[in-house]
């Protein structure tokens, strides 16, 4: 069983940047696809942003220019947020699944941490 650990989820002033990571167990061996997701109470999970295991990425309209994903070579995912606004605030889930290429829905995903806080405050 993979398991997938999110921090950096903090509360922000608008505009302000964090930097969120996802550090996967050492059972993730075949690497595939990894993503960013966002959830509000009531809501479906939001796709935020997606790459795949050639490194090719995918952002939603809502964070296009202003977050940035990546991954090193330990499968490590990152997600720069910059300019953060009040609408960015929700609770962050990683995404992982072994497969090199998905569709940017969390349904597509065999693995999904347990999510990290972000709060931005106007």
């Amino acid at each position: 069983q993979v398991r997938l650990t999110e921090s950096g989820g903090t509360s922000v002033q608008t505009g302000g940047s964090l930097r969120l990571s996802c550090v996967p167990s050492r059972s993730y061996i075949d690497a595939g696809a990894m993503a960013w997701f966002r959830q509000i109470p009531g809501k479906e999970h939001e796709g935020v942003a997606i790459i795949d295991c050639a490194y090719n990425t995918r952002y939603s309209d809502s964070v296009k220019g202003r977050f940035t994903i990546s991954r090193d070579d330990a499968n490590t995912l990152y997600l720069e947020m910059n300019n953060l606004k009040p609408e960015d605030t929700a609770k962050y889930y990683c995404a992982a699944d072994t497969r090199c290429v998905r569709p940017f829905e969390r349904e597509a995903f065999i693995y999904l941490g347990q999510g990290t806080q972000v709060t931005v405050s106007s």
